[in-house]
């Protein structure tokens, strides 16, 4: 690793340390990511994730007293920052935290509305990664939103634009369902052992720590490699078998 790279990669944590969530901070970020240097660049891309989210999770336990444009702002740079950083999950969840807090908030501030097209944004990268239950809920979200938008007469051509889009979010619905309905037998045991094991946790925790929709997330996604893992240990074990190539 050159000593260039090394001081970059020290900016950029110095710069998240001292709580300096600007583009320059970015384009810091940016410039590791674009090194020539494959090995290091692998290294360091896991080593700047783990970094990330440890810091993200502790920044936004600081900001909670904060006002919503704070928390938007403070969250917008993770995923972007996330997003360069190739590290999709966290993308993800801070996105859906955002999407969340927006609408939570909505009712008393019109502007943060979230509209049908960011919900079935989100909902369709969710399914891309595998995310199903996440997907569902936020199609769920964009039905609710583009319902909200009034009552269109049939016959005329709004009518028919509004029937197109609700069929395409149904579709999406029903594709994130059928997803995730199609996991074992098995699958399914071990995500509810995985389930129980979360509540048990969570009785324990103090219940004037809320838990924040990025967190639920995470956990939905800890359960999802949980239930991958145990499908895979259920899979017949291939022997060794002639003309078998080996890696």
């Amino acid at each position: 690793m050159s000593d260039r790279f090394g001081q970059q990669i020290s900016l950029f944590r110095s710069q998240i340390e001292h709580r300096r969530f600007g583009d320059g901070t970015l384009r810091i970020l940016e410039s590791i990511m674009v090194s020539k240097d494959v090995k290091s660049l692998l290294e360091v891309r896991s080593s700047l994730r783990d970094f990330m989210r440890r810091e993200s999770l502790r920044i936004l336990h600081e900001i909670t007293e904060k006002t919503v444009e704070h928390k938007l702002q403070i969250l917008d740079f993770f995923v972007r920052a996330f997003a360069l950083a190739g590290d999709v999950e966290s993308c993800l969840a801070l996105r859906y935290e955002a999407l969340t807090l927006r609408e939570l908030k909505s009712a008393t501030n019109q502007w943060l509305q979230v509209s049908y097209r960011e919900w079935m944004t989100f909902a369709e990268h969710s399914l891309d990664n595998g995310y199903y239950s996440i997907a569902r809920k936020a199609c769920e979200n964009a039905l609710s939103c583009f319902q909200m938008n009034g009552v269109i007469y049939p016959g005329t051509e709004e009518f028919f634009e509004h029937d197109q889009v609700i069929d395409k979010i149904k579709s999406l619905k029903d594709f994130a369902v059928a997803s995730d309905a199609s996991r074992s037998v098995q699958a399914q045991a071990a995500e509810y052992l995985e389930k129980k094991t979360v509540e048990n946790s969570t009785k324990q925790q103090s219940k004037a720590t809320p838990w924040s929709a990025s967190t639920l997330f995470r956990n939905g996604v800890k359960m999802r490699n949980i239930r991958k893992f145990q499908e895979h240990q259920l899979m017949p074990q291939i022997t060794s078998e002639p003309n078998a190539t080996k890696y």
